[in-house]
């Protein structure tokens, strides 16, 4: 069986027996692989906290008939600020949980594999409001679905876009309105992050408008991938 070595983000991770786990890895060159980690949930395994979701891995592995089995890993990035952090936790859960829904196995996708990377070190930096939304729009563009956002999906017209709706494919103008209402800072946010101002975009702090485009990336998000979202729905204290 074959022998590689790649570098990945930690996705998800579930049980397996009485001391081993499942680890499923978004990697560069081999895209989403499912792998086991022998005796990782001994107190004295070798790999450590080294394979948990949001840890950014250098792993070797060799290739098994339905799961690989990862015999080495080494953290690039750990994200430690991210990992302590509920309400950046949650925003990487919900980041990481797009990225599986859309990473098909064994299909490398290096942009896939760059955002998911870049996400969570903004995250690491920061804490950006729409963080999580943008990543949906820009994930969403990425799959060539990015919704129409300068003009009218149905008719063409660039002015007076006060509606947004999935089955059109993007905004609507006051005559041809249907799906959801658009505001004008909504409107403007979802401009800039799909043409090229990501950073300014995330440097908004949280208003309506923050809010209004964090409720439509995730209605977005769900109907590209055909199922509710779970970390969405996971509201933190204050």
């Amino acid at each position: 069986m074959a022998v590689y070595r790649d570098r990945g983000v930690v996705l998800r991770t579930y049980r397996l027996g009485e001391a081993d786990r499942i680890v499923v890895v978004l990697t560069e060159g081999h895209g989403k692989v499912r792998a086991v980690a022998k005796g990782v949930r001994k107190t004295k395994s070798r790999f450590g906290s080294r394979l948990e979701p949001t840890m950014h891995v250098a792993l070797l592995l060799y290739e098994g008939r339905e799961l690989d089995v990862i015999t080495q890993a080494e953290t690039i990035e750990h994200h430690p600020t991210v990992r302590h952090d509920l309400a950046r936790l949650a925003k990487a859960t919900a980041v990481l949980e797009a990225v599986d829904h859309v990473a098909q196995e064994r299909e490398p996708d290096p942009q896939l594999y760059r955002m998911a990377v870049g996400a969570l070190r903004a995250l690491e930096q920061r804490d950006p409001t729409l963080l999580v939304p943008a990543f949906y729009w820009k994930l969403l563009a990425a799959e060539g679905v990015a919704p129409l956002v300068d003009e009218c999906a149905r008719c063409g017209a660039t002015e007076d876009l006060v509606a947004f709706d999935l089955n059109e494919g993007g905004v609507l103008c006051r005559n041809c309105r249907s799906g959801s209402a658009i505001s004008p800072g909504a409107l403007a946010l979802l401009q800039r992050i799909l043409h090229g101002e990501l950073n300014a975009a995330l440097a908004e702090p949280a208003s309506p408008a923050t809010a209004e485009l964090d409720a439509l990336a995730t209605k977005a998000m769900e109907s590209h991938v055909e199922r509710r979202l779970k970390a969405p729905s996971v509201h933190l204290d204050s």
